[in-house]
């Protein structure tokens, strides 16, 4: 049985697996804002869903970039009291089994390249536009390697413009496009604000850092998801428009496309990694 969890900046996922192949029903709950909250959350949800059966082993992601162990988050601007927290020697202690972590978004793109919207495509560029702005690059259904992970919303798209001075920000991507962006800019849910011309420019701001990622990564799709991807909220199809206008050093642009996973690509991609772990074990013990 493999334990698969999901903890994002506002909501956490917990889920098992019993044949390795699929997942039951996820659990659902708020994230807590403490860290030994969170892993006491996590490991009650793991044992009600489990029916107290043995984990083999559990994978799970988290907003924010670890270290290069994958054992601490080095930087969580949305879960702040997780912040050098040993959350996988916690967990595994908690769990009795061992415990692989991950980048949330980095787990979300893997489900939508493996399971997904990018399925069939060797190169796939996964962009999140929600609490936060983040996105990862797969290739053959594996992460790519990198040395801290990928952090593409902070990417500078308007370097001390008037944009970035307007917004009390420094001009990267999440300043103009995530949710959190707009409670602190707006005083409101991005749900609540019907202007269409401000919509209309966020989805402009989006497609220049769609723009970038593309020619960092020169992926065959890009699969974007997130709540800020919602109706009310940015429209995939204008992004795509403003793109075409942008986007001229290549022959072709690679398609966009809306991520097809729901709230659970990142339980996929947790059971992927765990899928591909227990292969690439068992072909050494056949050597």
């Amino acid at each position: 049985m493999y334990l698969l969890f999901d903890i994002g900046a506002t909501k956490m996922r917990v889920a098992v697996s019993v044949d390795g192949e699929t997942f039951g029903e996820p659990a659902i709950e708020e994230t807590p804002q403490d860290f030994e909250e969170g892993v006491l959350r996590i490991t009650a949800l793991a044992l009600e869903r489990s029916g107290g059966q043995k984990i083999a082993a559990a994978c799970g992601g988290i907003a924010g970039p670890f270290d290069r162990t994958k054992s601490v988050l080095v930087n969580a601007p949305h879960l702040p009291k997780w912040k050098g927290k040993p959350l996988r020697a916690a967990l595994e202690a908690k769990l009795g089994t061992p415990v692989t972590l991950e980048n949330d978004t980095a787990l979300v793109g893997l489900g939508e390249a493996t399971a997904g919207a990018g399925k069939g495509q060797r190169i796939v560029a996964y962009i999140t536009v929600s609490t936060g702005v983040n996105g990862v690059r797969t290739v053959g259904g594996n992460i790519d390697e990198s040395a801290l992970g990928f952090e593409i919303g902070h990417q500078i798209i308007d370097a001390g413009g008037a944009l970035a001075n307007a917004f009390h920000g420094e001009g990267r991507l999440e300043d103009f496009v995530s949710g959190s962006s707009f409670l602190r800019r707006f005083g409101k849910h991005p749900r609540d604000i019907t202007d269409e011309a401000m919509w209309e420019e966020t989805a402009r701001l989006l497609a220049i850092g769609v723009h970038n990622t593309i020619l960092h990564w020169s992926p065959d799709i890009v699969v974007i998801g997130g709540s800020m991807m919602k109706t009310p909220g940015i429209s995939l199809a204008r992004v795509d428009e403003h793109l075409k206008k942008i986007l001229t050093i290549f022959p072709e642009r690679p398609p966009l496309v809306p991520a097809s996973l729901g709230d659970f690509g990142g339980l996929h991609g947790a059971l992927a990694l765990l899928q591909k772990q227990h292969r690439s074990a068992r072909q050494k013990e056949s050597i």
